[in-house]
């Protein structure tokens, strides 16, 4: 587009929201358009923006509440807060466009969207729609989402499938071949529960790793436990003998993905966008609670292509994990066929499709 635009980016909330609504906003930038980030004021955006050239709007907000009770109630006047606060900021500088990328921070800026005229456009990460936009996609210019069947769980005219926008080293990064494994080699594993860890994970893993050890599987780990529970995940591995690196966080993920032959994680849609750009087949443990069991549905997608296997938490046993560590070292073909399965869902220009839709609302 020859027009240069004025465009609002709201993705504050989570990581999860928080990195495909940045890397949008530098493809845009990066187009010529004047962007402008609005967050939710949390703890988790200040590192994330920080070195951002444009504007950057707060908002407060809160996630949605349902049912009658007292924080329900105050919810309902948080949001109505927000709004009122993202109608004064959007009066006086208002964008050509919106993008919201989904959570309870996207309802002030939407809303206030709505209410001066502005076209905006929804994105969804995951099969399974969140709340917001499942409540916001009514008015909406257009959804974009990053898995085709999200259009069976939302009505909506216009639905397009832009993929899951990642940030611009991964992507770049995904284009490198990753390192082959010799079927004589140790299968190397990537554990990783999110940021934070996830604490059935770093119980069962270790010990499951440890029994497919000794029953002759040769295993080299690396293993993302979080800061709170990252030194006792390392003291189960070194007990043992067992050829392990346990971070807490990891800055540089693309160094891992090349260099792994099998993830053992939940399935959150950043996490299956990632594999998918890496080619890297993985076990899928989906959260239990994640609101409208989003997760099951985004590892059934991915299982559904052949890229790969998905157990329940409840299932999820050390003497289960150990039979499958150890099948899937003496069946490395089935592991090279879900690679490749896994880097077919591969969404390389998903940045590009969503400013390019961007571009079309605006210019609508």
């Amino acid at each position: 587009m020859d027009r240069k635009l004025k465009i609002g980016v709201a993705c504050g909330g989570t990581g999860g929201h928080i990195f495909p609504g940045l890397a949008t906003a530098y493809a845009l930038l990066e187009r010529g358009h004047e962007v402008t980030l609005w967050m939710a004021g949390k703890d988790v955006e200040s590192d994330a923006v920080a070195g951002w050239p444009g504007k950057v709007v707060t908002v407060p907000s809160e996630g949605f509440q349902f049912g009658l009770s007292l924080r329900s109630l105050k919810t309902v006047v948080r949001l109505f807060k927000a709004y009122r606060s993202a109608l004064r900021s959007m009066r006086k500088d208002p964008p050509d466009v919106l993008l919201a990328m989904g959570s309870y921070a996207s309802f002030g800026p939407v809303k206030a969207a709505i209410k001066l005229g502005v076209p905006y456009v929804l994105h969804e990460a995951n099969l399974v729609p969140g709340r917001a936009v499942s409540f916001l996609a009514r008015k909406a210019d257009a959804v974009a989402v990053s898995f085709d069947k999200t259009r069976y769980y939302l009505k909506h005219s216009r639905i397009e499938t832009t993929g899951m926008p990642l940030r611009k080293e991964l992507q770049l990064a995904s284009a490198q071949p990753r390192t082959k494994r010799d079927p004589t080699a140790p299968l190397r594993i990537l554990v990783m529960g999110g940021s934070r860890g996830a604490q059935v994970l770093n119980l069962t893993v270790p010990s499951a790793i440890v029994s497919a050890a000794a029953a002759g599987v040769l295993l080299e780990v690396q293993h993302i436990a979080g800061l709170q529970e990252s030194s006792g995940v390392e003291r189960v591995y070194a007990s043992f003998g067992i050829k392990a690196q346990v971070h807490h966080f990891v800055q540089k993920m693309d160094e891992l993905y090349l260099n792994v032959d099998l993830a053992i994680c939940r399935s959150g849609a950043a996490s299956c966008a990632e594999l998918a750009a890496f080619g890297v087949p993985a076990l899928f443990v989906p959260y239990p609670f994640a609101i409208r069991d989003h997760q099951m549905g985004n590892a059934r997608v991915m299982q559904d292509s052949g890229a790969a296997d998905v157990v329940a938490q409840d299932d999820l046993t050390d003497s289960w994990l150990a039979d499958y560590l150890t099948n899937v070292s003496r069946n490395p073909k089935r592991i090279e066929r879900m690679a490749v399965a896994m880097k077919k869902r591969a969404q390389p220009d998903a940045v590009e499709q969503l400013a390019a839709l961007l571009e079309r609302v605006a210019g609508e």
